[in-house]
């Protein structure tokens, strides 16, 4: 399928995810995080999480990393170019809920792309190659070409990957794994 398709059926089936189903998911997904070997990992990037589109609840990933003396890094959209620019989410760090939903950091230090050791990547659906599906906007694409090449890129997705996505393209960035319940 292509990805206008797999968009449009994966989100759907994000929303129509309860409540339990979503706590029961996330779990399954901490537990695979928590287990991850993160010894050379200073700087970790992670979405907020987007509630309205049923996103996974970041929040606990956070406080683990941090809790590990990890400092963790999260974006800001501009949404005249489709890019992002990354900021040091600390304890006295506001975020603030932009017009599109999405929750930023608004008194934050900026961290350049290569500072970046391991970047979580929102997904809505993957493939075998681990190619994924987004919004459909690129931000993420656009930022992990900017990143190093020793950088880990994780998608987390509640669903597991299909096959493959039919019109992947080269700006298309293929992750270094995904983690999705295995159970």
């Amino acid at each position: 399928m292509k990805k206008h398709e797999l968009r449009k059926i994966y989100k759907q089936k994000r929303q129509d995810l309860s409540f339990f189903e979503i706590e029961k998911l996330q779990e399954n997904i901490y537990n695979q995080i928590y287990d991850l070997d993160i010894a050379e990992v200073k700087n970790i990037h992670i979405f907020l999480t987007l509630e309205k589109f049923k996103e996974i609840n970041t929040t606990p990933i956070i406080n683990y990393f941090s809790n590990k003396n990890i400092a963790i890094v999260v974006s800001k959209s501009d949404f005249k170019n489709n890019t992002l620019t990354h900021y040091f989410l600390e304890k006295d760090t506001k975020t603030e809920v932009n017009k599109y939903g999405i929750p930023e950091p608004i008194n934050a230090k900026q961290v350049p792309e290569k500072e970046i050791d391991l970047v979580f990547v929102p997904l809505l659906i993957s493939d075998a190659q681990n190619y994924r599906v987004g919004y459909g906007k690129g931000f993420y694409d656009r930022f992990l070409l900017n990143c190093r090449k020793d950088c880990k890129k994780i998608g987390l997705n509640f669903f597991k990957p299909i096959a493959k996505i039919d019109d992947i393209d080269q700006f298309d960035i293929a992750l270094d794994d995904v983690i999705y319940p295995n159970a």
